[in-house]
C-alpha cells in the first residue's frame, strides 16, 4: 500500500502526499523531539523533512523500504538544525515577556522517568534507541537510516539499554 501511495506522490498527487504525511507525522515528531529535545524545534524539523521528502520523492527507489529513507532525511534535518543552533549566541529573555507553557500532546507523564533517562543519553545511543523502540525499526533499518554498520547499531543499542537500566535504577533508588 505504501509503495502505491509513493507512486501516486511521484505522479504529483497531493492527496497521496497528505496521506503519507498523516501516516508518518506522529512518529516523526517523536523522533525529532527525542533528538532535538524540544517540541517546537521538532515541529520545524519535521516540516522541513516533509518539504525535502516532497522535493526528492522522485529520487526514491520504490524497491527499497521507505521508512529508512524517510528517517535518514529526518535525522539529517535534526542534525542540520542542531549544528546551526550551536552557532547561535543565546540572548537574555525579558522578564516582562510572558511565555505560554507548551502542552505536550504525547502524554509522556506515564513514562517520565524513562523519557528523562532517554533524553540524558548521548545522541549516538539515544537516536538508535528511539528508532528501535518508538518506531519499531529493525537494526538493519536503523543502520540504513543512520548510514552505519549494523554491528555498530547493535553495539549502540546494547550500550544504550545498559545505560538506561543504570539510570532508571538510580532514579528508583532516590
Amino acid at each position: 500500500m505504501e509503495k502505491e501511495l509513493i507512486n501516486k506522490v511521484k505522479n504529483g498527487d497531493r492527496q497521496a502526499f497528505k496521506q503519507l504525511y498523516d501516516l508518518h507525522f506522529d512518529y516523526a515528531m517523536r523522533v525529532a523531539t527525542a533528538v532535538t529535545k524540544n517540541q517546537n524545534t521538532a515541529s520545524d524539523v519535521v516540516q522541513e523533512t516533509f518539504i525535502r521528502v516532497y522535493k526528492n520523492i522522485g529520487d526514491f527507489d520504490c524497491d527499497k523500504a521507505f521508512k529508512p529513507w524517510f528517517y535518514r532525511i529526518l535525522i539529517n534535518e535534526c542534525n542540520r538544525y542542531l549544528k546551526k543552533q550551536a552557532k547561535v549566541i543565546p540572548m537574555e529573555i525579558d522578564d516582562k515577556v510572558k511565555l505560554e507553557p507548551q502542552i505536550d500532546a504525547h502524554h509522556f507523564e506515564e513514562y517520565e522517568d524513562l523519557y528523562d533517562a532517554i533524553q540524558s543519553l548521548d545522541d549516538t545511543q539515544r537516536i538508535p534507541i528511539v528508532l528501535k523502540y518508538l518506531n519499531d525499526f529493525t537494526e538493519m533499518d536503523i543502520a540504513l537510516a543512520l548510514e552505519l554498520n549494523i554491528n555498530t547499531v547493535k553495539s549502540r543499542l546494547f550500550k544504550g539499554k545498559r545505560k538506561l537500566k543504570e539510570l532508571l535504577l538510580k532514579i528508583r533508588e532516590a
